[in-house]
């Protein structure tokens, strides 16, 4: 079959004249684009992937392996897009009451439906055990939707219920601490709160009947550090939703170490 007859194949010229082939198929009265290829016949391949995966309801998204020229993103697009009668852009599978996001093969994200319009319009992307997506030109960690700050720590500062740490579900999630420099405990008078800043070392602010007091004792600590001369970059934490009144009475009143007090840096 002559290169221009290839059904789903259509040649592109870059911008330096070298030519390259785009594969796309319509289904369901759907344009979609299954990516570019150097060769028309990778091209062909892809097309006629995809039309035997948007057809035959048996295979699944354990029929992908390496030797497929389609993407593993598009593959699960596509499978998706057959079994739900949804196209979405991101890779994204949905599941009864949830939804899978498919970073790559056996690399998958799951999420509460209430996600899924933010997630659908994402590219979900990774660095180690951190997840990202752009948001407003800026790198937005996944965690702050659940209210989980940028330097919490699994299984100090949140857990994941089922012990799966890649399911991002609502009720799978539970923070234990919100605060920098705050951790929780259970004690036979109740949860106490322990304040902790790292100077040259761990040093502890006070302990305290709520979280909101020792947040806020954190940040007073750290402005009587700045004013006995340390010079380091604490990061202090943010009480949106505390009013400025009542911020400033717990500052005034809440209890700081007088190790934190009698501080001062080596000269």
């Amino acid at each position: 079959m002559a290169k221009g007859n290839l059904r789903g194949v259509c040649p592109a010229t870059k911008k330096d004249g070298s030519v390259y082939y785009r594969s796309s198929i319509t289904h369901r009265n759907k344009h979609i684009s299954l990516g570019s290829y150097d060769s028309p016949f990778d091209a062909h391949q892809a097309y006629w992937e995809a039309a035997i995966l948007l057809t035959k309801k048996n295979m699944t998204l354990d029929d992908y392996n390496e030797d497929r020229i389609l993407d593993y993103r598009k593959w699960v697009i596509l499978t998706n897009f057959r079994d739900n009668d949804l196209y979405i852009t991101a890779p994204v599978y949905l599941r009864p009451n949830y939804f899978e996001y498919h970073l790559g093969v056996g690399n998958i994200l799951k999420f509460s439906t209430d996600d899924l319009f933010y997630y659908s319009k994402k590219q979900i992307m990774q660095r180690g055990r951190h997840f990202f997506v752009a948001d407003y030109g800026m790198q937005v960690n996944i965690l702050n939707r659940y209210g989980i700050k940028n330097y919490a720590v699994e299984g100090r500062d949140y857990i994941f219920k089922n012990g799966d740490n890649m399911d991002f579900r609502y009720d799978n999630i539970r923070i234990i601490n919100s605060y920098n420099g705050v951790t929780s405990k259970m004690t036979k008078k109740g949860m106490r709160y322990t304040a902790r800043i790292h100077i040259i070392g761990n040093y502890t602010i006070g302990r305290y009947s709520s979280d909101t007091e020792a947040a806020i004792a954190y940040n007073k600590a750290i402005d009587i550090l700045r004013s006995n001369g340390v010079n380091k970059n604490f990061a202090p934490n943010y009480l949106e939703d505390l009013p400025a009144k009542e911020y400033a009475r717990i500052y005034s009143e809440v209890s700081v170490s007088k190790k934190i007090t009698d501080f001062r840096p080596k000269t």
